[in-house]
């Protein structure tokens, strides 16, 4: 799908189409994998999200609804790093609700609140974060990875705090459809029924841990998980913005955690630079790197599969953690694709 939409000159807002003909919401957006639609027509109310995850549980608890959701986010970007053009504040501005993840995250979402605010819109702003308590940011990220008091924002890779944003989605969607609450209840309650059951999963994968440190060959999004399972990650630093070059330190730190635990496979982030997980390859006695994400984007693969949340942590990640943590043998692992150093 695209993301190139007719000047705000050139089409009513989805509000004032909703108003005189029953709604027609424009669709089109890149990302979008699904919605929220009873009938796929895009009638009725439109979320736009400012991030893959909770487009995911936003479009599982608007189902069977007439609320459609969009995700802003375009197919193959990392929701965190990237940047849009101008464009998209039409559609925030347009949607009936902007569902984002708390101030300070991402810098667009934050300036098209404060424009949302100036201009007096009815675009009702929907804080998956609220009442989410944040772990401190670990010492091995930079300041500018930080929320609020130096707080790490990663909260939705601990699936019990995720159900804390299910429970916002489901409130703020009762806000611009208060006719249908009650499925949109019914709908959050089977999220967090399937988050319960992830989180049992991801227990057993880590109770059944022969290792003692896991490496990433990414930035430390991944602390909520170190958290909740009590495991240790160790990440390489890669700032989200950075080319494809590591701090000579970093590496160094890398290296010698790599020697230390006679590490043979690490993690590599899809949507980041994979330069230096290459490196490490290259330079240490790391035999193969495989895929992992914090649930900050979709591939193009994925979206055409429809998965969702659920899909990429049982298809993508687990698989992944269960050789990091010496769970399971390669040959005991598949992938559908971004498997073996992102080999098809």
């Amino acid at each position: 799908m695209t993301n190139d939409l007719p000047s705000r000159d050139d089409r009513w807002s989805r509000r004032r189409v909703v108003s005189a003909v029953g709604g027609t919401a424009v669709a089109g957006l890149a990302g979008c994998i699904g919605s929220g639609d009873e009938d796929d027509s895009n009638d009725g109310p439109v979320a736009v999200a400012s991030f893959f995850t909770f487009y995911d549980f936003a479009r599982q608890i608007a189902a069977k609804t007439p609320v459609s959701v969009e995700n802003l986010v375009p197919t193959g970007m990392h929701g965190h790093g990237w940047e849009p053009d101008p464009s998209i504040q039409r559609d925030i501005t347009d949607a009936d609700a902007f569902l984002h993840v708390g101030p300070d995250f991402q810098p667009w979402a934050d300036r098209a609140i404060d424009t949302v605010g100036a201009e007096a819109q009815e675009t009702h702003l929907i804080n998956v974060r609220e009442g989410v308590e944040l772990i401190d940011l670990a010492d091995s990220l930079d300041d500018d990875e930080a929320v609020g008091d130096a707080k790490d924002p990663h909260f939705w890779l601990d699936p019990e705090l995720a159900m804390t944003s299910v429970d916002n989605i489901a409130d703020g969607l009762a806000e611009i459809a208060p006719d249908h609450e009650e499925t949109f209840t019914e709908h959050a309650a089977e999220v967090k029924s399937e988050l319960e059951t992830l989180d049992e999963e991801w227990q057993a994968l880590f109770d059944a841990t022969e290792r003692d440190v896991l490496f990433l060959a990414a930035h430390n999004a991944f602390a909520y998980v170190a958290e909740r399972y009590d495991v240790t990650i160790e990440p390489l630093v890669v700032n989200l913005a950075a080319n494809d070059d590591v701090r000579p330190t970093d590496m160094q730190r890398a290296q010698e955690t790599i020697a230390e635990n006679d590490i043979q496979h690490i993690g590599a982030a899809v949507f980041e630079p994979i330069r230096p997980a290459q490196q490490l390859l290259e330079q240490t006695d790391v035999e193969a790197y495989y895929p992992v994400t914090p649930y900050a984007g979709t591939a193009e693969s994925w979206a055409e599969r429809g998965w969702g949340y659920f899909d990429i942590a049982r298809n993508v990640n687990m698989p992944t953690f269960r050789l990091l943590a010496g769970a399971a043998s390669p040959d005991e692992v598949t992938f559908e694709d971004y498997g073996r150093n992102f080999e098809p």
